[in-house]
């Protein structure tokens, strides 16, 4: 079974005394009488990152991943807790300085504390992060509404580029190399806009798993629908440049995740406000779609013709 499956199957209904966990159907707790909101993540070695060579990126992808869920709640994360797993090998003085200069470096850009953590021995490296903000409210999922927009912030698929070369499954000149593993190990938040989610977002989550998988996981309890161009799917300049020169199609390059962009729905009357206030933080936003009824299905569309949606499903855990 895939986790959603185990997690509503084995664990949804020992939440439900809880209405903070959202019936573990959401990125995060939201206690709203305490204004707390916390989001954890698990990340380990051959799974979420393919090695520890690069120790001072790997920590770097970790702690944005895990902060992505809270931005896209609205939500600014203050304060994270780190537990790592590893052993003398992959955690040398020398790693491990690497480590704490990129972490004094994340917290300088992000403004967050180091709140403690946990440390033990272990095979291979695997990282869990806690991370905590406070907030009068969060964007929930299941929220779309019939005709709203369907946004994404800045590009996608530079990540899963980034994470084909360093499996040496592509190779590209050293300029582009650098640009794109750079992409896959430090991804562009869309942090300046979060406090403004609230003006505008209807409903809220990151790419993670893959676009048109977390599209699906936004409304999974609706009875609406999604229809997305590829064509009108942002990319960076360097990936069309890479497309382009080893004719390579868009599609098979932008559905498999790990970009931690925002894709959030929003009614048709907000654009010109989206557009002040994405303007204000030069955060680039694009509209790739709409929300349907529930009577129509999920569509992908490349120029006019609809593709089969399910060999777009990005990923998901298998246990």
């Amino acid at each position: 079974m895939d986790e959603f499956v185990l997690i509503k199957k084995y664990f949804q209904k020992i939440s439900n005394n809880n209405p903070g966990a959202k019936k573990l159907n959401d990125d995060v707790f939201f206690d709203k009488k305490r204004n707390l909101a916390v989001s954890i993540d698990t990340y380990n070695e051959g799974v979420h990152f393919p090695d520890f060579k690069l120790p001072h990126l790997v920590i770097k992808k970790i702690l944005r991943s895990s902060i992505s869920d809270l931005i896209v709640k609205g939500v600014t994360p203050e304060y994270y807790f780190i537990s790592a797993s590893g052993n003398k090998n992959k955690f040398t003085k020398k790693n491990l300085k690497k480590i704490s200069k990129s972490l004094n470096q994340e917290q300088k850009k992000y403004n967050l504390k180091l709140s403690g953590g946990d440390t033990t021995n272990s095979k291979k490296v695997s990282f869990s992060v806690s991370t905590i903000g406070f907030s009068k409210g969060i964007i929930l999922r299941n929220k779309a509404k019939l005709n709203d927009d369907i946004y994404v912030t800045g590009n996608i698929g530079d990540s899963f580029l980034g994470l084909k070369i360093l499996k040496k499954k592509i190779k590209v000149v050293s300029k582009l190399k650098k640009y794109f593993i750079n992409k896959f190990y430090c991804p562009s938040l869309p942090y300046k806009i979060s406090k403004e989610l609230h003006k505008f977002a209807n409903t809220s989550i990151d790419v993670s798993d893959g676009l048109i998988s977390d599209l699906a996981k936004l409304i999974n309890n609706q009875k609406l629908s999604f229809e997305v161009s590829i064509n009108k799917i942002p990319t960076s300049k360097n990936l069309q440049f890479y497309l382009k020169k080893y004719n390579k199609k868009k599609h098979k390059f932008i559905f498999s995740g790990e970009d931690y962009q925002m894709l959030f729905t929003a009614p048709s009357k907000k654009r010109s406000l989206i557009k002040s206030i994405t303007n204000k933080f030069n955060q680039k936003v694009t509209i790739i779609g709409k929300i349907n009824a529930g009577y129509k299905k999920n569509s992908l569309k490349l120029d006019n013709k609809s593709l089969n949606i399910s060999n777009f499903k990005g990923y998901s855990h298998k246990f």
